[in-house]
């Protein structure tokens, strides 16, 4: 009787326990140890900043909060996301056809290298493998509003 109940214990303990989502193997399926250095630190700066709205998963907040993950709007430009982050945005945009008008505040704190981590996480997980973006290539891009912003 003995035996079973330390198997029923640990049987409870075993169900009980923290599962690693889908969304925190994100990480996982990078395999290039440059892009994996952006990533780690990008995806805390990614939880920090962006993820109240946006959602760890990427999936915004219904007919608020347009997503991330699979969007066309977001694939369509690093450079436009890279501004978006640094200098906000405002009014109506489009999203995988659906219509959104909530202004998204600028983070103007978010130094080249911070917005350099949270763009090469965000473009080399959910299936996109758009490698390192750097704090140069950062600078580049806030130097000139993109055409399509």
């Amino acid at each position: 009787m003995k035996r079973h109940g330390w198997l029923l214990l640990a049987m409870l303990a075993f169900s009980c326990a923290p599962k690693a989502s889908n969304e925190e193997n994100t990480l996982a399926q990078i395999s290039n140890p440059e892009v994996m250095k952006y990533a780690v630190v990008g995806k805390t700066l990614y939880e920090n900043h962006c993820g109240n709205c946006h959602q760890a998963d990427g999936k915004g907040l219904g007919k608020l909060i347009p997503p991330l993950r699979d969007a066309d709007y977001f694939k369509a430009s690093i450079h436009r996301t890279v501004w978006i982050i640094r200098h906000g945005q405002s009014g109506e945009i489009t999203v995988n056809g659906e219509k959104y008008d909530q202004a998204m505040p600028a983070n103007p704190a978010l130094k080249p290298l911070d917005i350099a981590q949270i763009t090469t996480y965000l473009y080399n997980i959910w299936g996109m493998e758009e490698g390192v973006v750097t704090g140069s290539d950062v600078e580049k891009y806030l130097r000139e509003k993109p055409e399509n912003y």
